[in-house]
């Protein structure tokens, strides 16, 4: 009796090893999927933040633009 109760901690072990490994598998796995998806997110950040900075220039010219044409009807009024 004594053996198959060793017998059993020894199959209960090796089924939670082989789940365990299962489960490394698994995660390593996902670990790849979404470093991957970080990667395309850093990528399209990157990317905004350019159109950002684009947007932000042509505004600052825009409005130098503006307050150049406000400055020459201010001199037509004098």
């Amino acid at each position: 009796m004594n053996e198959t109760v060793e017998f059993d901690q020894f199959q209960l072990l090796e089924d939670k090893i082989d789940a365990l490994i299962v489960l490394i598998a698994e995660l390593r796995k996902e670990n790849g999927v979404l470093t991957e998806k970080i990667q395309v997110q850093d990528k399209e950040i990157s990317e905004l933040t350019q159109q950002v900075e684009g947007l932000k220039a042509t505004r600052d010219k825009a409005k130098e633009r503006v307050i150049s044409l406000l400055e020459k009807i201010k001199e037509v009024d004098v």
